[in-house]
């Protein structure tokens, strides 16, 4: 199967690098040409434009930072859809709109190629050594066909249902991360005015009830001060505001969503829209005079897990 990669950003460019370092045959295509010309010298193709791609390859993977790139980039003179035809498939593993997947998956049914989402979960150390996970929603079968790929881009692999739940589940998902964040920040808030030992404080959260994923990678580049998570502000607006459209698409006003937003434009406002996400906490900080540092805490995260194939749970 010939492979076209569409976004070679921080999640997508380790993604398509895992494809790379399984011997994939891998056309790639980013506005980038510094990461296309690193993709080249390491043996995969390049293509000119996004029409061309498609045309040159059997499954279309686009991952990229937002719905209005992705439909550029797939309804565009030279986009994906132009160069579409029967029984190729497309997977759109960017973080996106349910309804936008949908519409564009139509605009793929009508070329009669097949239209899949498949977003990630789990961080961009766990993208880079092919153990991170991914949702899939669409026809069965195709899942089915493409499963060896997304077990090599991925360890645990869940077919959501139809097209676009895996997008919801994703957007879902991403709002659970981005409350817990928020949270972390007034626990370490108080955990600091305490006088408690961060160190001790950040193992015996990791071993209670209290515990998250969040806690157990984005605490680490808090503790160490580079709040390195490969995950800017702006990015989490985007999927933020996924999240609080769908609640008001499904008529269901909710209480705690409004808020964590309203806390991440805020810390948007003073670090800026590029700033890491888990600068969210540094608006506690600044307001109280305090820094969170611990001594031993890693810069930046890397998945120490052995890489393996992956397998559909």
């Amino acid at each position: 199967m010939k492979i076209g990669f569409i976004g070679l950003g921080n999640v997508g460019g380790k993604l398509a690098g895992s494809l790379l370092r399984n011997k994939f045959d891998l056309t790639v295509r980013d506005l980038d040409k510094k990461l296309t010309n690193d993709f080249k010298g390491r043996g995969a193709k390049i293509a000119n434009s996004a029409k061309e791609l498609a045309e040159q390859t059997d499954l279309i993977i686009t991952c990229l930072p937002s719905p209005e790139i992705c439909a550029e980039v797939m309804e565009s003179e030279k986009g994906v859809i132009n160069g579409l035809s029967k029984n190729k498939i497309w997977l759109e593993m960017s973080t996106t709109d349910e309804s936008e997947v949908k519409r564009l998956g139509k605009l793929v049914s009508n070329k009669e190629a097949i239209p899949l989402d498949g977003p990630v979960s789990g961080g961009c150390h766990r993208a880079a050594t092919g153990n991170i996970a991914i949702f899939v929603g669409g026809q069965r079968k195709s899942f089915e066909k493409i499963l060896p790929v997304l077990s090599t881009m991925g360890l645990k692999i869940l077919h959501t249902g139809e097209l676009g739940t895996a997008s919801i589940l994703k957007v879902i998902t991403n709002y659970l991360a981005s409350v817990h964040l928020a949270a972390l920040g007034e626990a370490w808030t108080v955990a600091k005015k305490s006088k408690l030992d961060l160190n001790k404080a950040y193992k015996g959260i990791a071993v209670s009830s209290g515990n998250s994923f969040v806690h157990e990678t984005e605490s680490q580049v808090i503790l160490n001060g580079s709040y390195n998570i490969n995950f800017t502000m702006d990015l989490v607006q985007k999927d933020m505001n996924l999240f609080n459209q769908l609640s008001k698409k499904l008529n269901t006003p909710l209480e705690i969503s409004p808020f964590v937003l309203e806390i991440f434009k805020d810390a948007q406002k003073k670090y800026g829209s590029r700033a890491w996400s888990s600068m969210v906490v540094k608006r506690l900080e600044d307001k109280f005079g305090l820094d969170f540092r611990a001594s031993g805490f890693p810069d930046e995260l890397t998945d120490n897990e052995n890489e393996e194939n992956g397998y559909e749970i």
